[in-house]
């Protein structure tokens, strides 16, 4: 069995991204898994991906990139380029990030989208990747990546809000969107039961250090805003341990509202 190493939200955070792959020292026969939102809100999106890309070509072991919603909102910019340019315009016009990163990258970097996946699994170990987490409505979860990709209509919105999910109703336990949470609605992790595993997380910044839940641990440790770039390693000769590094970024953290939702 291989070492699994999961890196939290990087966020733009180029130079602590290089002294974390450093540090972890990855060998061919790992899994390295990003956590998600590789881009926006730090210095240097544009270099994190090309770094991202030129590590996935050299490294030699086998890198997974779960999509965030930083990722997903990318796509779906990439995407009205084409096809409602007009959208694109003003997608573009509110987050002014989303055409610097287009410009800044080339042909090859911009396919680090192509890549991505919405989950991972790793049996192994037990654990689900997720970016955000799982709405307590969610009674089952796609068993595979094909499976996943068959889903469409209200099944496919369902699994999408795994990219976005932080707070739940309290008495339902549906997904709540942006803004939406009042005092006693919990957040996800609090009350997930562990139902599809244990589950890695980024999504929801925990400057303190990694966050520690029954069936579920949060890795976004908030690099961008100073709290640091984390990875959570599962390793088959000892017990999981993180790996932290710091950063010399403290952009105020503002709240979901800046979260690319």
């Amino acid at each position: 069995m291989s070492r699994l190493c999961i890196i939290g939200d990087v966020h733009g955070m180029l130079a602590p991204l290089r002294t974390l792959v450093r540090d972890l020292d990855l060998q061919p026969s790992d899994t390295l898994v990003f956590v998600g939102d590789l881009i926006d809100k730090g210095p240097d999106p544009a270099g994190v991906v090309s770094y991202v890309e030129d590590l996935r070509r050299s490294a030699g072991c086998e890198m997974v990139l779960v999509e965030g919603n930083h990722e997903d909102r990318m796509r779906r910019y990439l995407r009205n380029l084409v096809v409602r340019p007009a959208v694109a315009k003003a997608q573009a016009e509110r987050a002014p990030e989303l055409a610097d990163l287009r410009a800044q990258l080339d042909d090859a970097s911009e396919t680090f989208l192509d890549w991505s996946v919405p989950f991972h699994r790793c049996t192994a170990y037990g654990v689900l990747i997720v970016h955000g987490g799982i709405p307590g409505t969610m009674q089952e979860f796609p068993a595979s990546l094909e499976a996943a990709s068959m889903l469409a209509g209200h099944e496919a919105k369902r699994l999408q809000k795994i990219l976005r999910t932080r707070y739940l109703d309290a008495d339902t336990g549906e997904f709540l969107a942006l803004g939406k949470q009042v005092e006693g609605d919990p957040f996800w992790a609090e009350v997930y039961d562990g139902r599809f595993g244990h589950v890695v997380f980024g999504h929801q910044p925990f400057p303190d250090g990694p966050a520690e839940f029954p069936h579920a641990t949060g890795i976004d440790t908030g690099a961008v805003h100073g709290g640091g770039l984390t990875a959570l390693v599962f390793d088959p000769e000892r017990p999981r341990y993180f790996v932290t590094v710091e950063s010399d970024c403290h952009i105020p953290y503002r709240g979901a509202a800046y979260d690319g939702e």
